[in-house]
């Protein structure tokens, strides 16, 4: 998905470096590679590739990281959920 992105700053992400322990977890399972870790703290080096779906705030065991308020309305999840909902049969949730 290199070059691919959303659009410029929409991504609503926080990310609190004084609560970060530097696990790398986010650098690890986000799918877009926002996150490195450098001096032993997660940084953002580019916020507006973040699709909003959320793993590295599942994966923060700090609650570091807050993404999108809206429960679950990202890009990511309503496509995720989509599919899902297509699969069963019904109308996907989030975002509507």
């Amino acid at each position: 998905m290199k070059g691919f992105r959303y659009l410029d700053d929409t991504a609503i992400l926080e990310l609190s470096e004084e609560k970060c322990i530097g696990c790398g977890n986010c650098e690890q399972v986000c799918p877009h590679r926002i996150f490195r870790v450098l001096d032993g703290k997660a940084r953002i080096v580019d916020r507006n590739i973040c699709m909003e779906c959320g793993a590295c705030a599942t994966n923060c065991p700090l609650d570091a990281i807050y993404v999108n308020p809206d429960d679950g309305c990202g890009c990511a999840t309503y496509i995720i959920n989509s599919w899902i909902a297509r699969f069963r049969s019904k109308t996907p949730s989030g975002c509507g």
